[in-house]
This record gives structure tokens, sequence and C-alpha cells, in this order.
């Protein structure tokens, strides 16, 4: 347990006055930005705004205090919008909170255990495909909010709410079809004159002053939740086993994806400051963070790549500047909570318009479609239809068994078993002699190329020799790594060559294939003797044969 030690520790080591200003000031920035995309999220999550504050008040300074990177900043994203609106739907908030709680659990094992590095054999290609898809899922949703339409029930799913939009599309409401675009108008042009203040804040503003000005008939956060400036209450949910397999799929597909966003922020934070975070420290903390966000009103939360780049570049090089930036957020909620009833929910669409656009990586999608094998560009569109479709647990799901069938097939296709060609076939057929070993006649020689493994055993069990030849020389040198199923064929090739009395020669076994051998006792039934460290070797026992 010696490397997983909180970054904050190692930082107070060499802390200085002037460092503590830097983290201060972009702490302070890093809660301005937090706030509206905060509340935004909670709204698009399914549930009330404040809990959206709770969420990047507690994970955030849990994250950040634990966390395994100096600047990471966490709290709720929109990767988890969907799945948390979901569940809430579904289960209701207890039942949130418990796969919440579930999946902090999962994290922090998952975290003492040393698998951090084990996110990297998730595939790019599935993680864009499941972005891309929440992206397009949180865009839908917050269609309603922008035109101002009025539903006449509350869909769930993604292809419902289409349908609902489509039907209810007369209900269209000008006025809060104006406000969305002013926001979002604010939020494309403003960044391009203004770097320090964001646009998201200066959109809620201008477009809650229009709506409170002009009397304009436009939903606002007041019109359809109550807003509550209390601090975060602790709560503890009651389990039961019927309700925990009922949210297992959800507790793992929230551990999966908060470990994946945060552990990708992290490296994206570690290219922009030049260091290097601890992937494992930074797992017990997203599982410590989301297990007190559950118990204090919150949501999911994970490292937010946006908010982590912001903290950077205004300075923050400390755990400190994700404290702060959760202190301040924490006064936001208890002295002007109240005003967030005013903000419109066209401009909370159009915020979110913007993350989603942002988060799309549309650019990197077309690129794997026009210029990526088909192996790969298959699994990102059936990750993004499943996300889009269905939801992101099926997503995952079948995304991973879709890539790893793939990979299958790509790898036995790769192993290969050929016969060598010999020196005398090639002399008659060319009339010259090329660089080739002699070879006895009674002696065959194959190779074998790439791992050994059940996708590939079939070719081993099916390797004919011709007649007359009595020792087969089986060159292993190319063979990595060998499967249970694989050896049972080799198990099964011997039997075979041992009924016609051929004997069965195995070069240059390497270290994996010559152990798994060994447990198995298969050394022993082919003969040590008939084992050779290279091809010469080989050669030279089988012509004594």
């Amino acid at each position: 347990m010696k490397d997983l030690v909180p970054q904050f520790f190692l930082s107070m080591k060499h802390y200085t006055k002037e460092q503590f200003f830097k983290d201060f000031v972009s702490g302070i920035i890093v809660a301005i930005i937090a706030l509206p995309l905060s509340i935004a999220l909670a709204l698009a999550s399914g549930v009330t705004p404040e809990q959206g504050l709770y969420t990047a008040i507690t994970a955030g300074f849990v994250i950040s205090f634990l966390g395994g990177s100096k600047v990471q900043i966490a709290g709720p994203t929109a990767a988890f919008a969907s799945i948390v609106a979901g569940i809430a739907a579904k289960n209701g908030f207890d039942g949130l909170v418990i796969a919440t709680i579930m999946a902090g659990i999962f994290l922090v094992i998952m975290g003492s255990l040393r698998m951090g590095s084990l996110i990297r054999f998730i595939p790019y290609t599935i993680t864009t495909g499941f972005t891309t898809g929440i992206a397009v899922t949180i865009f839908i949703g917050q269609i309603k909010d922008f035109l101002g339409l009025t539903f006449e029930h509350a869909p769930i799913e993604t292809l419902e709410k289409v349908n609902e939009i489509v039907h209810r599309m007369g209900t269209l409401n000008p006025m809060a079809l104006a406000v969305g675009l002013t926001a979002l108008l604010i939020l494309i042009v403003w960044p391009r004159f203004f770097k320090t203040i964001p646009p998201s804040l200066i959109a809620v503003i201008v477009t809650a002053g229009l709506v409170k000005l002009f009397q304009l008939p436009v939903n606002t956060i007041g019109d359809l939740y109550t807003i509550s400036s209390d601090l975060p209450a602790f709560h503890l949910p009651v389990f039961s086993l019927g309700m925990v397999q009922t949210v297992m799929p959800d507790a793992v597909t929230i551990a999966v994806l908060a470990a994946v966003e945060s552990l990708l922020s992290c490296v994206v934070a570690d290219g922009m400051v030049g260091s290097r975070h601890n992937s494992n420290m930074e797992l017990v903390a997203q599982g410590a963070g989301n297990i007190c966000s559950a118990l204090f009103g919150g949501i999911p939360a994970t490292g937010a790549i946006a908010r982590t780049a912001a903290n950077i570049k205004n300075g923050g090089r400390t755990p400190v500047a994700g404290m702060v930036h959760a202190g301040m957020l924490l006064l936001v909620l208890v002295f002007l909570m109240p005003y967030a009833a005013l903000i419109p929910m066209p401009a909370i669409a159009a915020i979110l318009f913007m993350v989603a656009y942002n988060m799309s990586e549309w650019r990197v999608f077309l690129s794997i479609m026009k210029t990526a094998p088909k192996s790969d560009w298959s699994v990102l569109l059936v990750t993004f239809v499943f996300t889009v479709a269905f939801d992101l647990v099926t997503a995952i799901a079948v995304g991973i068994l879709f890539a790893s069938l793939l990979f299958m097939k790509r790898m036995a296709d790769v192993t290969e078993i050929s016969s060598w060609k010999y020196l005398e076939d090639e002399e008659e057929n060319s009339g010259e002699s090329i660089d080739l070993k002699p070879v006895p006649k009674h002696v065959a020689v194959f190779e074998v190329s790439g791992p050994m493994f059940f996708g590939a055993a079939e070719k081993i069990s099916q390797l004919i020799i011709e007649e007359g030849k009595r020792v087969l020389i089986l060159r292993m040198r190319s063979v990595p790594a060998m499967d249970a199923t694989a050896l049972k064929s080799l198990e099964k090739l011997y039997q075979n060559l041992k009924r016609k009395h051929v004997t069965l020669i195995l070069s240059h076994v390497n270290e994996q294939p010559m152990s798994m051998m060994e447990r198995a006792g298969f050394l022993e039934s082919v003969g040590r003797e008939n084992l050779a460290g290279c091809i010469d070797e080989a050669l030279s026992f089988a012509a004594d044969l």
C-alpha cells in the first residue's frame, strides 16, 4: 500500500505561498465555470439543481484531497447524464444512491488491487463510440426545453423522446426558442472576445435578466423545481438484496465509466503540466468521492476534462485548487442558490448543447469511419448505435463482446502453421540452390507463427504430414503464448503421431508455452529428450533418429 499516497500530501512537502495564491485564484475561476454546468448536468440527469452542486462540492473535495493527480477537478459530467436519469426514473433516488455507493466500492477495490493500468484494455473505438452516443442522447434530451415544447408524458428512452418531439412540435414556444438562441449565440461568440469569464455564466445571467425584465412566457428552473440552499445532508438509503441485484449492472457501468473518464482526464492533464498521475490512487479517490457524493445527496462524479484543463490554464498545480473550487461552490449554495430559480430552461438546454458538441468527438468519429479497418469502425458504430438506441450498460457490454470476438478472429487469422520449403524441391523448381537448411527425407518440419489459443487451436489438430515421414519437428520460436485449448490440440496431435509411430520434436519453445506444458505434464509425455533449443539441434537429433 506504500504507493497509494494522495498527491495532496506529496504536494504539501514543497508548498509555497506563491503556489497557494495561484491555486486559490484558479479554484475560484473553476468554481465559476462549474456552477452553471453542475446545475445543467443535474437537470439533464433528472435530479434537482442543488444536487449537482452537492456532487461538485462533496466529490470534488474528496477526489482532490485523496486523488492521484495534482490537478484533477471532479464533479458531475455529461457522460453520466443519461444513465443517471435512467436509474433515477426506474429505481428512484434511493436506487441511484445504492448504485453509486456500489460503484464507489468497486472503484476502491480496483485501485487497491492495482487495476488502474487495466483500463487501457478498453478499446479506443468503444470509448469514442459511447462518448459520441452520450453526446447525441444529451442533445436530443434538451430539444424539448430549447424549443419550449409541452410533452404529454415524460419519456425515458432516447428514441421515445425523438418520437415525442416529432408529435409535439406544434406546441413550440417562439419565446423559448428566442431565449435559447440568445444563450447559444453568447456561448459561441463570447469566448472569441473574452477568455477569462466563462460564457455559460454570461449566458444564464443575460437570459435570466431578459426573461425577468420582459416577463417572457418561458419556463425557468424555479417554475419546475423547488430550489433549496440547504447544506448537503447525510442520507443512508435502505439496502435490500432485490435492489442491489437490480442496480448491479448500473453500478458496474458507473464504476467503469468513472474509471475511464477520470484516467483519461489524468492523461490529458499529465501532458499539459508534464507530470505523472498515480492511476491506482486516483481510482481509490474516485471511489471514495462517489460514496461521499451519494451519501450526501449527490450523483455519480468523475474527473472533468474541461474543468481540469481550465484549472491548469489558470495556474492550479496542486490539489488545493480543487478543494478551493469545492469550498467556493459551497458558499454559492448557501448564499446565492435562490437566484438559480431565475435561470431559463432554454439557456440550460443551450449550455448542454455546447457540452454535447464539445464531448462528441465527431471529427475523431468520422476519421475512424474513413480510415480505420472494418473491424475497428464496426465496433465504433455498434457501440454508438446501442448507446443511442438502448442504454450505456448494453452498449459497453455489446461493444466489448464484439471487439473481443473481432480481436480473437484477427489473432486466429494471424496464427499460421506452415510447412518448410525443402532444399531439393527448390533446386528442382528453380534450377539453383537458395539459402535453405537441408532436412533428412524422413523428417517433416512445420513452423508455428503467432499465439496458440482456442481461436487457432483447430489448425494444430488438423496438421497433416506426408507418408513415409517418421519425425515431425514443430518449430515454436514465434509462439509467444499458449492457452489450455491449444495445448489440448497439441496433445491430440501428439497422440495421432504416436499411433503412426512418428516422433514429435519441439524446437525453440518460449517461456510461457514451456511453463504451461510443464504444469500439464505434456513434456513428460513427449519426452524431455525430444525438446530442442534451436532448429539446428532439432534437425541433428532427427537425423540420428
